[in-house]
């Protein structure tokens, strides 16, 4: 079997830069996709055994049912739509799904939860969502009995960083998915799991950024490959 083909989402080639260094250092194969795609997705994901949802701006709260909120970014509806319509597949399939910072919250919206359009403390005073280089860091409780702890190999307290101003806490999680990790202090929801499918899990941190994270944090990436590779024998004996 060759090296498992990831699909990849972002905004440009180059914000997606370190989530594909991520993947092809642990020998992945990569394919990126970027709003301009037209094509039905499951077109787009014919190869590919797994689906990495990237950071980015923010989503148009018009899938959630509310209006932008005054220090919200302008959204990128393209990438919402092709996001939506890839991961919609992706779940159809049972493919591993993992969802790094946007791409827990589009994951929540897309299961029919709803965000929290600006929340201060969660990224760095540097002028806007998303800006600068430099990562906030805080305190996340990851739920021992979790799926996110069984791959890390352990639960409970651990230092994370946070470039992130929307997000979640309970009243708006999704009720399909349930929450592996939460922000000590204000309840923020840092990691999302869905039980009904093998592998599908969100994050909001960004572990891409592996020196501002745990070295336990850096094996959800080696588990995600692993997991796509899986996918790609069971799709490739399904064809036999």
């Amino acid at each position: 079997m060759p090296p498992p083909l990831i699909a990849v989402t972002a905004s440009a080639e180059d914000s997606a830069q370190p989530y594909l260094r991520a993947l092809e250092k642990r020998e992945a194969r990569t394919r990126l996709f970027l709003p301009k795609e037209v094509l039905p997705a499951d077109d787009l994901l014919e190869e590919a055994t797994a689906l990495l949802l990237t950071g980015g701006p923010d989503i148009d709260p018009s899938l959630y049912g509310e209006v932008r909120h005054p220090n919200a970014e302008m959204p990128s509806r393209d990438r919402d739509r092709m996001e939506l319509e890839l991961l919609r597949c992706a779940l159809a399939r049972d493919l591993p799904v993992y969802a790094i910072c946007r791409g827990m919250q589009l994951l929540n919206v897309a299961f029919g939860g709803r965000l929290i359009q600006d929340m201060p403390g969660h990224r760095m005073s540097d002028g806007g969502p998303g800006a600068g280089s430099e990562s906030a860091h805080h305190m996340v409780y990851v739920s021992p009995g979790s799926k996110l702890a069984a791959i890390m190999g352990s639960g409970g307290f651990m230092r994370l960083n946070s470039r992130h101003h929307q997000g979640l806490r309970e009243p708006q999680k999704a009720g399909e998915l349930l929450a592996a990790a939460y922000s000590l202090g204000d309840g923020v929801i840092e990691a999302l799991e869905s039980p009904a499918h093998d592998w599908v899990i969100g994050v909001q941190c960004h572990p891409e950024r592996e020196a501002e994270v745990p070295s336990m944090f850096r094996r959800i990436f080696q588990a995600f490959v692993e997991r796509a590779e899986m996918a790609g024998e069971r799709l490739q004996s399904g064809r036999l």
